[in-house]
């Protein structure tokens, strides 16, 4: 399994929403204002692409951004 389809999976998208909120909890507890707010902010992508089903390193890897499944042409 590579890495970009490990990311588009269910387990993927929660590691990405669990990481940025570790990222926004270490930025609160550990830095100081304004690289906290800064940091923080930075959190909350990883939190949306989990949410939002993206990878945002899909288009390196030649796979689409969106997380959709596949639909069959005919």
């Amino acid at each position: 399994m590579s890495f970009v389809s490990f990311m588009l999976s269910i387990a993927g998208r929660l590691l990405r929403v669990v990481a940025g909120v570790v990222i926004i909890w270490l930025a609160l507890h550990f830095l100081q204002p304004p690289w906290s707010y800064v940091v923080a902010a930075i959190g909350v992508v990883p939190i949306a692409a989990g949410l939002l089903n993206f990878c945002l390193l899909g288009p390196l890897f030649s796979v689409d951004l969106w997380g959709r499944p596949k639909t069959s042409s005919r």
